[in-house]
Formats: structure tokens, C-alpha cells, sequence
């Protein structure tokens, strides 16, 4: 049985959006440990201001949102790349260390134990040879799964992940969600992922979201794809 304690994040009958303008309404949706959502849809239907309302920075219009693992710091998030970003002149364990930022106050010199929690995420990701390299000189991938290892320097329980798969060729993309899968039934780190890659969310994920300008739906990939939602927006291509 799962427990109170369990939620991640929840919404209660929520409204998000700016400017008091909605994008997304009555919307009920909680996150649990161990849980692996995708969520999908049109663009512009409102899937960035659900990232944004789970790591604190847009707040319901209306109804309630709860999210403890942002208030006790323990989310992870990779964020979609700028170019700028990709270009960045540092070292890649110091880009993977710097997931610690946001907890460390007014502390500047990393802690024994962060830096051994950042050796161990290099390893896991597979880049710990890669520890000296300049980040701006890796491939695509390899880049990722840095970055990958920098959230989960900060995901005690929760990773949100914003399009991770763009830009990927196809072998990176496949080893990201096999990673992912890994550290949600090994680790049961909670994965939230907000993505265009349809086949992979019904294959992958345990729950859809669906975010559309007509509404939302939230259930199971076999629930998703009876559903009016799944049949119009599986069935045109995407």
C-alpha cells in the first residue's frame, strides 16, 4: 500500500498558467516515489508550465499544489540545452558537481562527501573517464549524460527531465532510457519526462500525461491509447 508520505508533488483541482490566463485547468495529478510519467501533447499546451510549477517557480492560479520534494531540495532536473550551454569551458567533473549548488548556501568548497556522491554519478553514467575533459569537446551524448549526472546530484527522489532525447542520435537516445529505466526500478527514483518521442513514452513510462488544449488525461499507456486523447494524438504521426 502506498503511503501519504509517498507524494512527491500533487496538484488539487489546479489552474496554471500567466497572467491570470489558464493553459491548464482542474487539473489532478500527483507524483509518487518510484513513479515514471511522461507527459506529452501540442505544443504551447502547457507541459513547460507544469515543470516549472513542480520546481517551484510558477504558482497555481487557482486550486493547490504541494510539492515536498522542492521544498526539502531533492528534485533533479535537466533542463533542455542552449547552445550556449553546449559550448560551456569547463571541466566535466566540475559541471557534475555543480548539482550541489543550490543546497550549499554559503559553503563554497564541496564537501568530502559531495565529491565522492559526484564520482559515484560519473560512474553510473559512464563518464567517469571522462572526468578531466572539457565538456564543451564532448559529443551530443556524452554531454547528456553529464548533465544527467549533475541532476542526480541534486534527485534524492525526484527527476524531472525536459526533452532529453532531442538532438540525440539514435544509440544515445536508446542508453538514456536505458539509464533511466535503471534508476527508476533499481534506485526507485521517481522520473518525470516531458517528451515528443510517443513511442518510447508508451513503452517506457508506468502513467501518461496527456496535456492538450481540450483538456488532459492521466492513466496507464493501455488506458492512454483507449482513450479519445491516445487515439487522436497516436494516431496522427507523431
Amino acid at each position: 500500500m502506498k503511503e501519504r508520505n509517498d507524494i512527491l508533488f500533487s496538484c488539487r483541482d489546479a489552474a496554471l498558467g500567466y497572467e491570470h490566463k489558464p493553459l491548464l485547468e482542474h487539473l489532478n495529478f500527483e507524483v509518487r516515489r518510484g513513479d515514471y510519467i511522461c507527459v506529452i501533447g501540442e505544443n504551447g499546451s502547457g507541459k513547460s508550465t507544469l515543470l516549472q510549477s513542480m520546481l517551484g517557480l510558477v504558482r497555481p492560479l487557482s486550486g493547490r499544489i504541494e510539492c515536498p520534494a522542492q521544498k526539502e531540495g531533492k528534485i533533479g532536473y535537466l533542463p533542455q540545452q542552449t547552445e550556449a550551454q553546449r559550448s560551456f569551458p569547463a571541466t566535466v567533473e566540475e559541471v557534475v558537481r555543480s548539482g550541489f549548488l543550490n543546497r550549499r548556501g554559503l559553503h563554497f568548497a564541496y564537501s568530502r562527501a559531495e565529491k565522492a556522491t559526484a564520482l559515484m554519478n560519473m560512474g553510473k553514467l559512464g563518464v567517469l573517464e571522462l572526468r578531466g575533459r572539457c565538456y564543451r569537446d564532448l559529443s551530443g551524448g556524452q554531454q547528456q549524460r553529464v548533465l544527467l549526472a549533475r541532476a542526480l546530484c541534486a534527485a534524492e527522489s525526484l527527476l524531472i527531465l525536459d526533452e532529453p532525447v532531442t538532438g540525440l542520435d539514435p544509440a544515445a537516445t536508446q542508453e538514456l532510457y536505458r539509464i533511466l529505466r535503471y534508476l527508476n526500478e533499481k534506485e526507485n527514483l521517481a522520473v518525470v519526462m516531458v517528451t515528443h518521442d510517443l513511442a518510447a513514452a508508451l513503452q517506457e513510462a508506468k502513467t501518461v500525461l496527456h496535456i492538450g488544449r481540450n483538456g488532459w488525461f492521466c492513466g496507464s499507456a493501455q488506458e492512454y491509447l483507449r482513450s479519445n486523447e491516445g487515439k487522436r494524438f497516436g494516431g496522427d504521426g507523431r
